[in-house]
């Protein structure tokens, strides 16, 4: 495996296993100090105005280092910040193991109860989030990660989009992203909803009505858009 150390003037190494490459960012598995982790690289956006485009890059690498450890002071489990590089849009983070929310609602194999487990814990972890004053801004199943299997509590991924402060329209758009989400990748969506909607009650009792309330407004809008 082509793996990079940290070089000397202390930014991150470019090289390594690709991992993913999206449509905003290219990320690649290498060693730091010992330390399995991830460079996530923002790539020049051509059909931008340069200025802007490096505004943009250089915003959303501070804004996802910073919503990464303020997630982690409010209790939700996100990727260690190993570096950031602001100038070359760069971080290097804490490589985790285990399956997405995606792959376990794709598993024939898994029991329904564990699965519904692990929305139940989903919706904890994102009650949490949201009483912590964040939102997440991209919540898709490919973005929970599950480092100790559906068991264990989930692992938030890419807060680039996210808010501090957000008002209620940010967090009810989390929500609806999870439900959607569950709709569109298991049969049994509308117990997953259930149970993730019980678990963001207790991550988050004393906003969960107002956020669900938003969250069905929301759905009403796109459905008739």
């Amino acid at each position: 495996m082509d793996v990079g150390k940290p070089k000397t003037d202390g930014s991150p190494p470019a090289s390594g296993r690709l991992v993913h490459r999206g449509a905003e960012a290219t990320l690649r598995a290498v060693d730091w100090w010992g330390f399995p982790a991830i460079v996530k690289d923002r790539e020049a956006k051509g059909y931008r105005p340069k200025a802007l485009d490096e505004r943009l890059r250089r915003e959303r690498t501070r804004t996802e280092a910073r919503l990464l450890v303020d997630a982690r002071r409010a209790g939700v489990r996100t990727p260690i910040v190993y570096d950031v590089d602001v100038l070359h849009h760069r971080l290097v983070l804490e490589e985790l193991p285990g399956p997405t929310l995606k792959s376990i609602l794709e598993d024939p194999n898994l029991a329904p109860t564990l699965v519904r487990g692990a929305v139940r814990s989903l919706g904890m972890a994102l009650g949490k989030l949201h009483a912590g004053g964040i939102s997440h801004g991209d919540l898709t199943s490919s973005n929970v990660l599950y480092p100790d299997g559906p068991e264990g509590p989930p692992a938030l991924l890419d807060l680039s989009m996210g808010t501090r402060s957000p008002g209620v329209e940010e967090l009810g758009i989390d929500l609806h992203l999870v439900e959607e989400d569950l709709r569109a990748l298991s049969p049994e969506s509308e117990a997953l909803i259930r149970a993730f909607h019980e678990g963001y009650a207790i991550g988050n009792p004393d906003g969960q009505s107002a956020v669900r309330t938003r969250a069905k407004e929301i759905r009403g809008r796109v459905r008739y858009a």
